[in-house]
């Protein structure tokens, strides 16, 4: 399993830095797909055990929200999600008078899918496109990466007190501290080498980034238990077999998704 994981890492990690180095269109278009896999497999863990969350309309808002967020900013938002909520309802109330059992569950997990995918995974996209967005984006994960690889191998080696019984039994306090530590020195030293490569003008410096890498490696793991609470709840391993050794791809991106939006907050307050 271990040698499967990493095989995995070796081949998709070039392609990642190429998208997130490349940045403009690509990166939004690639953001995108992603997202979109990542919500058909929020939205068929349901489906599995007889609920209907209208598919279409999952892939389509988390689509339109990242988009939107590359080209306006924040400016449409509310009132793009207002329209999904509409259109989401009667997508609902139709299905109910075509015999549907569960509409208003399968109305709110529609809502729940893209709100969450779509609108708190776009922040992805406008981390990205901050000013020197390129270095803040790759901190930010950097981050979430040490603290996670940190919290396995410590978790296993010297984990005694469990973090969360019934959600994930394997996680530990001393995993989790491990992580929040690694991940916060870690990010601040390599934020020191990468000031180098931005530039003497640069506003990344470490104390910037021992900020963002504490923030992040103490709450995005939180991210990955939210996800747990719904596979749990409807006894799936993973959401997904898409990466093999890793699961799906919302396993993937569950606490890279919540980098994404502690990482842009963080950094808008740094850079004030």
């Amino acid at each position: 399993m271990l040698r499967e994981r990493v095989a995995v890492i070796l081949v998709i990690l070039p392609f990642l830095l190429w998208v997130v180095v490349g940045g403009g269109w690509l990166y939004v278009f690639a953001i995108s797909a992603v997202l979109s896999l990542a919500v058909v497999e929020f939205g068929l863990m349901f489906r599995d055990h007889g609920l209907r969350p209208a598919m279409p309309l999952l892939v389509f808002g988390v689509i339109i929200l990242g988009f939107s967020r590359f080209l306006f900013g924040f400016k449409y938002t509310p009132l793009l999600f207002a329209s999904f909520c509409l259109i989401s309802q009667v997508w609902h109330l139709t299905d109910y008078e075509r015999g549907a059992s569960h509409s208003g569950t399968d109305f709110a997990i529609t809502i729940a899918g893209v709100l969450y995918v779509g609108f708190v995974g776009s922040y992805l996209i406008s981390l990205r496109f901050l000013p020197e967005g390129l270095w803040w984006l790759l901190v930010s994960l950097i981050s979430i990466w040490l603290a996670d690889g940190a919290a396995y191998v410590f978790g296993r080696v010297v984990g005694r007190h469990k973090l969360s019984k019934r959600l994930s039994p394997k996680k530990t306090w001393e995993g989790y501290l491990s992580g929040v530590v690694i991940g916060t020195l870690g990010t601040a030293g390599l934020t020191w080498v990468w000031r180098t490569c931005a530039g003497a003008g640069s506003a990344l410096t470490p104390a910037r980034g021992l900020i963002v890498g504490f923030v992040i490696s103490s709450l995005a793991p939180f991210g990955d238990l939210g996800i747990s609470m719904i596979k749990r709840e409807f006894q799936v391993k993973d959401t997904g077999s898409l990466v093999p050794g890793h699961g799906g791809v919302l396993d993937r991106l569950d606490s890279m998704i919540w980098a994404g939006v502690l990482g842009f907050y963080v950094t808008t307050w740094l850079l004030g």
